[in-house]
């Protein structure tokens, strides 16, 4: 079976409000949609990612380079197909870049390889389990927002049919996040997973400071607690002086640098996104690795796609998510989205990766 087009679709959706980070502010989402036809005549419609900042450089990347390199090729021979993209890292230029556009491909052949053999990817990955915790990410920093506004804001998370939440933290002082942290977990009530995550927001002295003042409040797990530089030496730290889970992941492009995080002793948690890092071949070094060290594994957001793969293996923690005025693409682009129950999502059973996209909205919100 052939790889006959390729064609690619930028989305890009403002948001209702801003939504904020220790690091960062968040006004409208992005995504990419990759259309894969063979010469047998399937047809892979999957969407990666939100490069809200450099979305166009991505797409030319895919259009002009990679696109070339796949047409002709046998859809299953993978890991060929992906070693032979990955040689447009070598020279030097934005990597990241291009491995975000190599996920963009990687995601459509495992879509058509399911939808050859009549599977899900999960089954094709594993087939551990066919549903999963489902968590929001929530929590942001917001201007006005109050304690009590935290709180409910967890209440409805779990009114809703959610596991959990991850909170924004790192922002402000550990005193002052520690306080957000206990209006989450009086909100949520007990069994509610809250998690936090600061975006690699702090040196290690707050972070552990933080650690300390929250660890009485059953934290599933703190992600991402130091600055960028030398964050696994910090990180390990970090876990030496809690009792707190240290998750750490998604910032890494590539299996290689989750290595790093294991060899390091820093990590309890890898979340890992394959759509930030070269798609799911990629990502199953990464899991791989991580259950031969005995770790659980997460993923990024990118419910889409992440539900089938976290669902495939032993060590699959949970699923991600964002309530729909943060991400109206998980509300409102899946036509058959599955919704929680009690705090589970069914795995989608359709081949590849079950997604049956709304067109009209992706023509209302398409950018080239």
């Amino acid at each position: 079976m052939k790889i006959k087009s390729v064609s690619v679709i930028a989305i890009e959706m403002p948001l209702s409000r801003t939504f904020g980070g220790s690091k960062y502010s968040v006004t409208k989402r992005c995504t990419t949609i990759t259309r894969m036809e063979t010469d047998s005549g399937l047809i892979s419609e999957v969407y990666n990612g939100d490069n809200r900042a450099q979305m166009r450089e991505v797409v030319d990347i895919l259009e002009n380079e990679l696109t070339p390199m796949l047409i002709g090729e046998d859809v299953f021979a993978v890991e060929r197909l992906w070693q032979k993209m990955f040689k447009a890292t070598e020279w030097n230029r934005d990597r990241k870049l291009v491995m975000e556009a190599i996920a963009c491909m990687d995601s459509a052949i495992w879509d058509l390889l399911g939808k050859a053999a009549g599977v899900n990817v999960c089954r094709l990955l594993g087939g551990y389990r066919q549903e999963l915790p489902l968590i929001a990410i929530g929590g942001y920093y917001e201007e006005g927002k109050t304690l009590t506004d935290l709180g409910n804001e967890m209440e409805r998370l779990r009114e809703s049919g959610l596991m959990g939440c991850k909170v924004k933290v790192g922002g402000l002082s550990a005193e002052a996040d520690a306080k957000r942290v206990e209006a989450a977990r009086k909100g949520a009530g007990d069994g509610f997973w809250i998690a936090v995550d600061a975006n690699r927001g702090w040196p290690v002295s707050e972070a552990v400071k933080f650690a300390r003042l929250i660890e009485q409040y059953d934290i599933a797990w703190f992600e991402e607690p130091c600055l960028w530089h030398d964050d696994a030496y910090m990180m390990a730290e970090v876990r030496r002086r809690t009792s707190i889970p240290i998750d750490a992941g998604q910032s890494e492009m590539s299996a290689a640098g989750v290595r790093r995080l294991v060899e390091g002793g820093s990590v309890d948690i890898i979340n890992f996104d394959a759509s930030e890092a070269g798609g799911i071949t990629e990502w199953r070094r990464a899991a791989t690795l991580a259950q031969l060290h005995g770790l659980r594994v997460g993923h990024h957001e990118e419910s889409q796609i992440a539900m089938q793969m976290i669902a495939a293996i032993p060590n699959g923690l949970c699923v991600e998510c964002f309530e729909a005025d943060r991400d109206p693409l998980w509300a409102g682009l899946i036509a058959n989205r599955p919704n929680p129950k009690n705090g589970v999502i069914q795995i989608p059973q359709g081949p590849g990766f079950g997604l049956q996209l709304d067109w009209d909205m992706v023509k209302h919100y398409r950018v080239n």
